[in-house]
């Protein structure tokens, strides 16, 4: 990514996780879709929704207690889509090295107040 402000930060939480203390991936996927999510929201100046996620990829586990970092890049906007490239990291509570442990890619549709798509607005 050559953004490298976070779209969010979240610590992972002992709820957040299984029994053997590694989150779980659906957690880690709604806050990389939440992070993606405010992303489009700004470049489609108004209600953007999630049509598709594509590329899951999971490459190292999170653990309770560490602060999870979403990074997100728009990589194309159609005339109504938008999609974004979005890769969480994982830093030790006490570390300042991140590490990648999820990537995946998303696809919003900007739509108006009554549900329906709208173009995006131009950049």
């Amino acid at each position: 990514m050559t953004n490298r402000n976070p779209a969010m930060r979240v610590t992972a939480m002992p709820a957040d996780a299984n029994a053997y203390g590694d989150i779980f991936g659906g957690w880690l996927m709604s806050l990389m879709d939440s992070g993606a999510g405010l992303v489009a929201a700004r470049r489609a100046k108004g209600r953007a929704v999630t049509i598709a996620m594509d590329g899951v990829t999971f490459h190292k586990p999170v653990k309770v207690g560490d602060e999870v970092s979403v990074y997100a890049e728009i990589t194309k906007v159609g005339t109504s889509s938008i999609v974004i490239a979005t890769d969480a990291y994982r830093r030790e509570r006490h570390s300042e090295e991140e590490e990648l442990v999820t990537s995946a890619k998303f696809t919003f549709v900007a739509i108006d107040d009554g549900g329906k798509p709208r173009p995006v607005a131009a950049a």
